[in-house]
């Protein structure tokens, strides 16, 4: 007797490899999960899905993963030797935006492996293959996370209130460096002109700030060319693509604003950025990036 792979029966499925205390099998006269009580003919054992198994898409997720603080706890959990599973979960606990994310990625992962195992089920029943499950989108910024147009009447302080917070969180960090950069963070608002400052403010559902890009054409005696005049995401929530976002969504509303030229400094260019920027259109010269806009847009 064969059986639909619907969502429900899928979230099910997964549910239940991921139990390791009972046993369960697909009915496929009712289309549901059971626990095991006998080899009745209409009974289907699940895909093998072993404490190993579990651990190995564990630390591919986290081998994967870009945030520095939730990456490093995590793989401190992951070579603690015990209680691997219950530490993880409870890490993850601490940082709600790499949890979701990392339920999307067993999400995908489980799937696939259910997706063949069904398949292979198809086969003996003389069906033909369904096509693999789409990937799930693991770029859910825009769920995670709210994006509003900058306001230097009110964004400033936030900015630099975090900026500041980020540089005395470093232990590594002098007293007196962390001073110094905090006064150049604040000294390069101060000499912004408000009227020609444009850009976004990135905050978690829960309204915590956690990040930020700023541009301003007052460097220019052309309205047509601008700076990114800062870029900033909050320790807690880099490696998600918030930085990605804000500036897709930057370079998008210059453009619609009619400017021909974005220039991205250097000394705000991280280094991981610049594989983006290159992919975005952006030509590297001696002191950063630039890129220019389309010209159809008025």
């Amino acid at each position: 007797m064969t059986f639909e792979l619907t969502d429900e029966l899928l979230d099910s499925i997964i549910s239940a490899m991921d139990n390791q205390d009972e046993v369960y099998v697909v009915d496929a006269a009712k289309g549901v999960l059971v626990q095991r009580s006998g080899d009745e003919q209409n009974y289907y054992s699940l895909p093998e899905w072993k404490p190993a198994d579990g651990f190995s898409i564990r630390e591919s997720f986290v081998n994967e993963l870009h945030a520095p603080l939730a990456r490093e706890e995590l793989q401190n959990v992951l070579h603690s030797g015990r209680g691997v599973f219950k530490n993880f979960r409870n890490t993850l606990k601490e940082y709600p935006e790499v949890d979701k994310r990392w339920h999307i990625f067993k999400h995908r992962i489980m799937s696939a492996r259910i997706n063949e195992w069904y398949n292979s089920l198809r086969e003996i029943w003389g069906l033909e293959k369904l096509d693999q499950l789409p990937e799930s989108d693991e770029t859910l910024v825009h769920d995670d996370f709210t994006f509003r147009v900058y306001n230097p009447q009110t964004d400033e302080k936030t900015i630099l209130l975090n900026v500041s917070r980020s540089f005395s969180d470093d232990e590594e960090l002098p007293l007196e460096l962390s001073e110094a950069i905090y006064k150049m963070w604040r000294e390069r608002f101060a000499s912004q002109n408000d009227t020609e400052t444009d850009g976004y403010i990135c905050q978690s559902l829960s309204d915590e700030f956690a990040g930020c890009i700023t541009a301003s054409s007052e460097f220019s005696s052309q309205d047509k060319i601008v700076f990114i005049t800062s870029l900033f995401v909050a320790e807690q929530f880099r490696g998600l693509g918030i930085g990605t976002e804000l500036i897709s969504m930057c370079i998008a509303r210059l453009q619609t604003s009619g400017k021909q030229w974005v220039v991205f400094p250097s000394y705000i260019t991280p280094e991981i950025l610049q594989p983006l920027l290159i992919r975005t259109g952006f030509k590297k010269f001696s002191s950063g990036y630039f890129l220019q806009l389309s010209r159809s847009v008025k």
